[in-house]
């Protein structure tokens, strides 16, 4: 296990598969490091800085990342679930096929993250600022999106079933005519109704 615990200024270090599991890094400046596939398994980086990391296949289960800023970070194909993002900055981050099952996702910054194919499984992003974001075929099975702004986000082929939408900001007929299935999700009812009407195959059990 690598020893880094205190450090705070770390940016740019290379840590490529480092086990810090565990690891306390609370505000620790982790800007632009190479972080692919180290194992931050309930590692507490409460407000760290990890501004344009790469942490393309690194574990944070379980991790503590309240209030962190990952602007432009890579965490493609990720292992975050039951992760603790509470107001985090992920602004433009790349979630690209990451698993963010039961994350904690409250009140985050996602303003044009990648999300596409992400699993969201469960995870809660109540309050999430989602706008421009892409979720294309992104899972959201009994997601919390209530009162999240998804103004712009797109949703093609997203799967919304269960998922908690209302007092969600920016939803549009349209663009939810093109997720996968809205069985069993809750909506406004001034969306619900006319989608409803005019696109029932979507509230049908999928297969």
């Amino acid at each position: 296990m690598v020893d880094i615990a205190g450090r705070k200024d770390l940016r740019e270090v290379d840590l490529k598969g480092a086990d810090l599991r565990g690891t306390d890094l609370r505000e620790a400046d982790l800007k632009g490091a190479d972080l692919r596939g180290a194992d931050f398994q309930g590692a507490n980086l409460e407000k760290v800085n990890l501004i344009e990391a790469n942490l393309s296949k690194a574990n944070f289960k379980g991790a503590n990342l309240k209030g962190a800023d990952l602007f432009e970070a890579n965490l493609e194909e990720a292992h975050l679930e039951e992760a603790h993002f509470i107001w985090a900055d992920l602004r433009w981050a790349n979630f690209k096929a990451a698993y963010l099952e039961r994350a904690h996702l409250e009140g985050t910054r996602l303003e044009g993250a990648n999300l596409e194919r992400a699993d969201l499984k469960e995870a809660d992003l109540e309050g999430a600022n989602l706008i421009k974001a892409n979720l294309k075929g992104a899972n959201l099975e009994k997601a919390n999106l209530k009162g999240a702004n998804l103004e712009g986000a797109s949703l093609e082929g997203a799967n919304l079933e269960a998922a908690s939408l209302g007092e969600a900001y920016g939803l549009s007929l349209d663009r939810l005519s093109k997720v996968k299935t809205l069985y069993n999700a809750k909506l406004d009812e001034k969306l619900f109704i006319p989608l409803k009407e005019k696109y029932p195959a979507l509230f049908e059990k999928p297969d």
